[in-house]
């Protein structure tokens, strides 16, 4: 007999390093799980990614885990560098392993190291050199410093030509015979664009807009939703840029009249890879290209870690235990909608189950999930694609969008005949989902009988913990804004500052939810035709937040301002 999710998932337990971190004030429980699902998604130890995201001074992290793990502590300004032996350290090895051999005899070798748990460089560098190996703590700025300087490139810098040499073009049709050589004139394109892809990835920037004008072109990156100008490049390389993408994509270059979409994957290291989907459009002054930034680890952090309160997650869970009914997922465009719903995914995704998604296209990767792409052109759209997965013995069906009346029918007769179905609107609430419904023509008893649960969602800039400052707003300020007199009472209500780990104050993003659970009077509500405002005033009553509610929760918590709510929730 299965176990609901909640049931499934025994509370975390903090021990070693995290422990010691908490204890010593230096970041709260609630901080361990996203710094963990941060730390595995881009491949760093726990330490450095509390370091680069200046949560903890490098100093005092060094100290701390030398004194948890027992080694010995070395401040490699202290250090004489004409003893390191340059020639065990081999470039490529440091690159890899983070980890430079600092001293050495015939049977033992000193190796300092910033992550106290970076064993494969340990084991790595005893296997090579048959020696023993004394692991060496030392803070990570310091570490990056002596392998920049001592061997000139540190541990994350990365040539084009290196990086950009292991891009794999990814198509459902390509030639054998693609001859993807550069010219020379063509050169500066190529650079264009590899540096574009390279700061998106370094920057975890979500897309990449490549804009043509009269006289020059423009290039952008979305930044924790918000979009800045990065580059300019002259009028006359419009083409070649354009161009270079669409080979790299595996798009038609000499088709230039309609838009195109295509793929492109990128090697970051040996056990990561990111896709960017690209999109092709006609403008004025030539093809306008948006390239989005796919990386299916981030569907892999947990649900702990996108911002739900513990009640909306509670109920969350709650739905996908269920062994059949409809999940509703609603909001505009990048706010976050197809993680949370991967997310649930990845928490029922176990061997007992068959789960099938239909998408427009797969924007993530997930093992052990049937995964399809529609492809009107070819008649195989979300509705054919439902009635294909209702034959193939399902448990969990994911409809990428309900987008039409035939779709929306077949949906929800299969979470009326014995599945969990899970699927997106473009609504602006919850309780504006259910009437949208009844708008395309689902008959209101439909409605009541299958939907479950709503989430309506919008992702809001996280202040940057580094550099927030308190906000001097005044109390009738607050008042009229939506907060409560608890609220200014017992918040703690920040403003973004900037510095030099952050992006104008901010830094990631936080979801702001709205879950609402479909009740028994909800279910009347619907059978009598009742309208939005009639489901949000029951929503009230029974408790539920709506998303501006939600959001100054966010805002008295510190993790966010009162004019980014304003941006993603005020009317």
């Amino acid at each position: 007999m299965n176990q609901p999710a909640a049931q499934r998932q025994a509370p975390r337990v903090l021990t070693g390093l995290p422990k010691r971190l908490v204890e010593g004030g230096y970041i709260t429980e609630r901080d361990v799980p996203a710094i963990l699902g941060k730390a595995k998604s881009s491949n760093r130890g726990f330490l450095e990614c509390l370091v680069d995201d200046g949560m903890v001074d490098d100093v005092i992290a060094a100290h701390i885990a030398a004194e948890e793990f027992g080694l010995p502590l070395l401040r490699l300004s202290a250090l004489d560098r004409g003893t390191i032996p340059t020639t065990l350290n081999e470039a490529s090895l440091i690159k890899e392993l983070r980890a430079v051999i600092i001293k050495a005899d015939d049977t033992r070798l000193s190796v300092a190291i910033s992550d106290p748990l970076n064993f494969v460089a340990l084991d790595e560098i005893r296997t090579r050199y048959q020696r023993a190996v004394q692991p060496i703590l030392v803070c990570h700025s310091e570490l990056r410093e002596l392998i920049h300087s001592t061997f000139g490139q540190d541990d994350d810098s990365m040539n084009f030509d290196e990086f950009f040499g292991q891009i794999e073009v990814e198509a459902e049709e390509e030639d054998d015979g693609q001859d993807l050589a550069v010219d020379e004139d063509d050169a500066p394109a190529v650079r264009f664009v590899n540096q574009m892809l390279l700061e998106a990835i370094r920057k975890g920037g979500s897309d990449i807009h490549i804009e043509p004008y009269e006289k020059y072109l423009r290039a952008r990156l979305r930044l924790d939703g918000v979009l800045r100008e990065v580059a300019h490049a002259p009028k006359a390389m419009t083409e070649k840029i354009c161009a270079r993408v669409k080979v790299m994509a595996n798009l038609d270059v000499a088709e230039r009249r309609v838009p195109q979409d295509g793929r492109i994957r990128v090697k970051v290291n040996k056990n990561k890879k990111i896709d960017f989907r690209v999109n092709t459009c006609p403008t004025l002054f030539g093809e306008k290209i948006v390239m989005r930034q796919l990386d299916s680890s981030s569907a892999m952090l947990g649900i702990e870690v996108l911002g739900y309160e513990p009640e909306q997650r509670r109920l969350y869970e709650q739905a996908l235990a269920k062994p059949y009914g409809m999940i509703l997922v609603t909001g505009p465009t990048g706010s976050g909608k197809t993680v949370s719903l991967y997310t649930g995914l990845n928490i029922l995704n176990t061997e007992d189950r068959n789960i099938s998604t239909a998408e427009d296209p797969s924007e993530i990767n997930l093992p052990g999930i049937n995964q399809v792409n529609v492809n009107p052109k070819v008649g195989l759209t979300f509705a054919s694609a439902l009635k294909a997965f209702l034959r193939q013995d399902p448990d969990v069906i994911m409809v990428g969008e309900i987008r039409d009346l035939d779709t929306a029918t077949i949906a929800i007769k299969a979470a009326q005949t014995g599945h969990l179905v899970l699927s997106t609107l473009h609504t602006n609430d919850a309780p504006q989902t259910l009437t949208r419904m009844m708008d395309m023509g689902v008959p209101p008893y439909s409605i009541a009988t299958s939907v479950t649960l709503i989430i309506a969602q919008r992702l809001a800039r996280r202040l940057c913990q580094n550099c927030c400052a308190p906000a001097d707003i005044p109390h009738e300020v607050l008042l009229s804004e939506g907060f409560t007199e608890d609220d200014i009472a017992n918040g703690t209500i920040n403003r973004p500052v900037g510095c030099n780990q952050c992006n104008a104050g901010y830094k990631g993003r936080v979801g702001v939810y709205q879950v609402m659970p479909v009740s028994e009077n909800m279910q009347r509500i619907i059978l009598r035709n009742g309208t939005a405002l009639d489901i949000a005033s029951q929503a009230t009553e029974e408790g539920v937040d709506d998303l501006r509610r939600s959001a100054i929760k966010k805002v008295c918590a510190g993790l966010t301002s009162l004019e980014e709510i304003n941006r993603v929730t005020k009317d």
